[in-house]
């Protein structure tokens, strides 16, 4: 373990964070929540907001698949989205919807290097953000896929996401 230069609980902790936000909006299975803490440690994410009916720690399935992450990254429950994206907007957050609708943006061709701050937006797996959720974001980006089911599972689409934020974030320095 040495050798992959870990961090401590006590590292982790006290380590700079990329101003990266990850909100979940409704999503029913909390193997999925747990898989989202540990994609925000492993990308040193400044904390998640949880929204709605998403399962929060302490919970079994999340710590099945967080392996401890739900312990160290940072959340903060929220009742709505709304009162989630109220808070990101007094913080100076750009937000963004992760959902295929009408004028999204190809992540690809999304420029997050001129954004400071940023949060993304995660829907319900099968029902996706909400519109209303949607409304009130600076935009929406989607992951071109190219087979024939244009759909990826929540863990699936938040890790692809948050690594061309991340990478973004680390080109810039």
């Amino acid at each position: 373990m040495q050798e992959l230069n870990r961090k401590t609980v006590e590292e982790f902790r006290e380590a700079e964070k990329l101003p990266v936000i990850a909100v979940l909006e409704n999503v029913r299975s909390a193997y999925n929540v747990g898989s989202l803490f540990r994609t925000a440690d492993a990308f040193l994410l400044e904390s998640i907001f949880i929204t709605g009916y998403t399962a929060f720690p302490p919970h079994k399935e999340i710590r099945k698949t967080a392996l401890g992450a739900e312990d160290t990254v940072r959340w903060k429950y929220f009742k709505t989205a709304s009162e989630a994206i109220t808070e990101l907007r007094q913080l100076g957050y750009a937000i963004f919807a992760v959902e295929q609708v009408h004028n999204s943006n190809l992540l690809h061709q999304t420029d997050f290097s001129q954004m400071d701050k940023v949060a993304v937006i995660f829907g319900n797996e099968v029902a996706g953000v909400e519109q209303s959720t949607i409304n009130q974001c600076d935009g929406a980006v989607e992951i071109p896929q190219l087979g024939m089911k244009h759909s990826l599972n929540i863990a699936t689409a938040a890790g692809v996401v948050l690594w061309e934020i991340v990478r973004t974030h680390l080109n810039k320095k």
